[in-house]
């Protein structure tokens, strides 16, 4: 039992000291932000524009993912550079496509972006209309008449018949 509880000890150490390895690695890399902090409200305001190109439903300014890190020191560095946030947006457009803006023109290549929810819900009431005229139509049936009237009859008169015969 010595033993076992020997090894679980030493991979509960090893975790313990893994982890305090990465969180230790991770917090060397973060950018020093009190040095200028009229930059950093702009490189947050200009990141919040910009999705995550891994996370995909954050903002890069969210986002901890080592691409999104990376693209908001370039943003950083190219707004110390001397570039306006629109050339930032346009760089990042022309780089990465509309995708990487939350709020993508609208245009022709953007157009099922904008336009789909609408069209999913309309096909979806269409679909939800149709089933229940389907129904509605099976319940307004005709009553059935004639030969295929006693063909009924008698299958259900000797399906009811049948577990009396069993017996």
């Amino acid at each position: 039992m010595t033993r076992l509880l020997r090894h679980w000890l030493l991979i509960l150490l090893a975790g313990v000291a893994s982890t305090w390895l990465v969180t230790q690695a991770a917090a060397a890399d973060a950018p020093d932000v009190a040095a200028d902090p009229a930059l950093e409200a702009r490189v947050n305001a200009l990141t919040a524009e910009l999705r995550c190109l891994v996370c995909q439903n954050q903002s890069i300014a969210d986002s901890h993912a080592d691409l999104a890190v990376d693209l908001k020191n370039q943003v950083r560095e190219q707004l110390k550079s001397g570039r306006s946030e629109r050339e930032i947006i346009d760089y990042m457009t022309q780089r990465y496509g509309d995708f990487v803006l939350y709020r993508p023109p609208f245009k022709a290549t953007t157009l099922l972006l904008w336009l789909g929810p609408a069209l999913l819900l309309l096909i979806g009431g269409w679909l939800y209309w149709r089933s229940l005229k389907g129904s509605q139509a099976v319940a307004s049936a005709a009553p059935v008449q004639g030969a295929d009237a006693a063909l009924a009859e008698r299958l259900l008169g000797e399906e009811g018949d049948e577990p009396a015969r069993r017996r």
